[in-house]
């Protein structure tokens, strides 16, 4: 395949915008592709490995009634993955959260990263499942540092 990644082994995540119903949106992340199915769904394609955030927001006529935050690392095929609504064929769940104000907390968190100059999805994995822990159980994560991401990268190197 020279370089390039077969199509059976992208992670497909299926998109949607229904003004006042239904959201499901890529906070971070880098897809290989899209494709619109037409004005509303779209579909997203992630290499095998790749990080990216997930946002899923559902309404009925009385408010919200979903709402819903994951970090999912691409699947990989030989792989283990997890099944995980709208991403197919699954995923590895970094960090999977509910509630608006817990989602609220992990978007405060990616901010953070970002303003530390760091791209969410270059972050350590382990990362995210700390802020997924420390916020499901009501407590404030830590940041990540650049001695962090040293220590990562580092890791990195070294098994791959």
């Amino acid at each position: 395949m020279s370089g390039e990644t077969s199509t059976s082994a992208l992670t497909h995540v299926d998109l949607l915008f229904l003004k006042d119903r239904i959201e499901r949106w890529i906070r971070f992340g880098r897809p290989v592709s899209e494709v619109e199915r037409d004005r509303r769904r779209r579909i997203v394609a992630f290499t095998p490995g790749a990080v990216f955030c997930l946002v899923r927001w559902r309404a009925n006529e009385h408010g919200t009634v979903q709402s819903r935050i994951a970090v999912l690392q691409a699947f990989s095929p030989g792989a283990p993955f997890t099944l995980y609504p709208e991403v197919s064929p699954g995923a590895e769940i970094l960090l999977n959260i509910a509630g608006w104000s817990k989602v609220q907390s992990v978007l405060e968190a990616i901010d953070a990263v970002e303003r530390g100059g760091f791209a969410p999805e270059s972050v350590a994995p382990d990362y995210w499942r700390h802020v997924g822990s420390r916020i499901a159980v009501g407590l404030p994560p830590r940041g990540y540092d650049r001695a962090r991401h040293r220590a990562w990268q580092g890791r990195r190197r070294i098994f791959s």
